[in-house]
């Protein structure tokens, strides 16, 4: 009961935040200026720090192995949601233009702008190195297969995802490059000065305030009146927010993979649509007010659902 409890209110302040980026949104004082600022500050500077503190803080070299593990056990688990996604988005007949959408929403989850405040407000410091490890695997699959699939379902004309570009898009976004800055450091044991670890510091903990913000003036931006359940929608929020986290501690427990590792990949497999899907609709010609919308719902839905997942998990 008291891991419910605290999941409320973990929830509680995480709903607050966001209420904040809505109510700057309402009043004007937030823009699509700002928004652009938020999302590039938060991705390219303070994540990237906050990989660097979390990782070389409660990782060791000694451990190493075992994360590799964890990360084989995060990726099973995303890409058998993502199977299940497309099986259903087949079932349902989702439409050309929203087939993409539809099975990247179902599939991924969003570890950053809202896995990683809610994480770190349930489980503290300690989860960093497991939520970086499950980042990892899925935004593996979000820069491949969903970019892959919105590409298909949209009009506008991109090229086509290659193996070679593949890697250099993942291995040019900062958020990676600071998990493997902070690996060859651990398998070379090394530590970086302390100077440098507590700027780090101060700039990772920016993260979950600002994220939550972003997240609460998308919802403004998206409109309360604009959010229907629109068709497919109930699947994706169903197999989203419960089916993808049963998924996930199923896949754990064939792996061996236990304790806050286990919980922390659980809660993370149970987050809402990754915020990146109604970008990339939007650039490919896909139905963008289709992913805001499910990306807004499910968010929300999210807020009642984590604290049940927290009492169910222990």
């Amino acid at each position: 009961m008291s891991g419910f409890v605290n999941a409320l209110s973990a929830s509680l302040v995480l709903m607050a935040l966001m209420a904040v980026g809505f109510f700057m949104g309402w009043r004007g004082w937030m823009g699509l200026s700002e928004k652009k600022f938020l999302s590039k500050y938060i991705v390219n500077i303070a994540v990237p720090c906050t990989c660097i503190t979390g990782l070389l803080s409660n990782l060791s070299h000694d451990m190493l192995l075992e994360a590799g593990f964890m990360l084989l056990s995060a990726v099973a688990g995303i890409f058998l949601t993502l199977l299940l996604s497309m099986a259903l988005a087949q079932l349902l007949h989702i439409p050309h233009n929203r087939w993409g959408v539809f099975v990247a929403m179902t599939g991924l989850s969003n570890v950053l702008f809202i896995g990683l405040p809610v994480c770190t407000q349930l489980f503290g410091d300690a989860c960093l190195p497991y939520v970086m490890i499950y980042y990892l695997g899925n935004t593996s699959f979000l820069q491949s297969v969903a970019i892959m699939l919105i590409q298909r379902s949209g009009t506008a004309q991109g090229t086509r995802t290659t193996v070679a570009g593949f890697f250099k898009s993942l291995l040019s976004k900062p958020p990676i490059l600071g998990v493997i800055f902070s690996i060859v450091m651990l398998v070379l044991d090394l530590q970086l000065p302390s100077v440098v670890m507590k700027f780090a510091g101060y700039i990772g903990d920016t993260v979950s305030p600002l994220a939550l913000i972003y997240c609460g003036y998308v919802i403004w931006e998206v409109g309360l009146k604009n959010l229907r359940l629109l068709p497919g929608l109930p699947t994706m929020l169903v197999v989203r927010l419960g089916v993808a986290p049963l998924i996930c501690w199923a896949i754990c427990h064939l792996f061996g993979v236990t304790g806050l590792a286990m919980q922390v990949f659980v809660v993370e497999s149970a987050l809402p649509v990754v915020s990146q899907v109604p970008v990339l609709s939007g650039a490919f010609g896909a139905d963008e007010q289709y992913a805001a919308t499910g990306a807004c719902l499910s968010t929300l839905a999210s807020f009642v659902t984590i604290p049940v997942l927290m009492l169910l998990i222990g």
